[in-house]
């Protein structure tokens, strides 16, 4: 299921989400400069690699030109490929925009940032002895998406569905729609702790605990920075 968009109208004008996305795929065309072995390097240096971050906390000095800890922001801001970059991009323009009015264009960055550096450190809870580079906005934005869901329950999100050979645009309650990602994210978690590697993060799949951490932690701040203090619900 791909989201097309929402029937929740803002009152604002996002620019923290557009800024976002501005950066997002800035860094995502430095990345297309870069020949692999810089470009893997690009990823050592800025994407957290749990390993060395737990080294980190541990008070070993790291060969790195920035501490260790600061991965932990930088990491929200690179991509793997169009894919991974397109998928996180229509997320957070179809969800961020509606959190982004409820919170506020400070708190909501705030949020956001703190959601992806939450979501992160799940992910490396999870896979502390990992040498394989962690990346990606969907953290953060899992985050901005558990807060939807709390604060918007009852929208609707229009959803183009494959069915095979065929597909559909039809309407589906963002109820509906977020709860099965989160669920997904979340079964996904639990069941790669029990198979090959090449399935999760250590074979530089995809990082399901940082997304259903994410969504948790973002469902749990929304609230605690003011996600009901003003406007309607829906």
């Amino acid at each position: 299921m791909v989201p097309l968009r929402d029937d929740i109208p803002t009152r604002i004008t996002p620019y923290v989400t557009y800024a976002l996305i501005v950066a997002n795929i800035l860094v995502f065309l430095h990345e297309l400069t870069l020949p692999p072995p810089l470009l893997q390097q690009f990823f050592q240096t800025w994407a957290v690699v749990p390993r060395e971050l737990t080294l980190s906390f541990q008070g070993v000095a790291l060969a790195s030109p920035v501490p260790e800890w600061t991965t932990l922001i930088t990491s929200q801001f690179l991509h793997g490929g169009f894919t991974h970059i397109a998928g996180n991009m229509l997320f957070l323009w179809i969800f961020g925009n509606n959190v982004e009015d409820c919170l506020g264009h400070i708190k909501y960055l705030i949020f956001y940032l703190a959601c992806g550096i939450l979501a992160a450190l799940t992910q490396w809870y999870f896979s502390a002895g990992s040498l394989v580079p962690s990346l990606g906005a969907s953290g953060a934005i899992a985050g901005v998406m558990g807060a939807y869901i709390l604060r918007y329950p009852r929208a609707e999100v229009l959803t183009w569905v494959p069915l095979g050979i065929f597909s559909t645009i039809t309407r589906i309650p963002a109820f509906f729609f977020l709860g099965f990602w989160f669920v997904q994210q979340a079964f996904n978690s639990v069941a790669s702790l029990n198979v090959p590697a090449s399935t999760g993060m250590e074979g530089g799949g995809i990082a399901y605990w940082a997304h259903a951490g994410g969504f948790v932690f973002g469902a749990i701040l929304g609230p605690l920075m003011g996600l009901f203090s003003s406007g309607d619900e829906y």
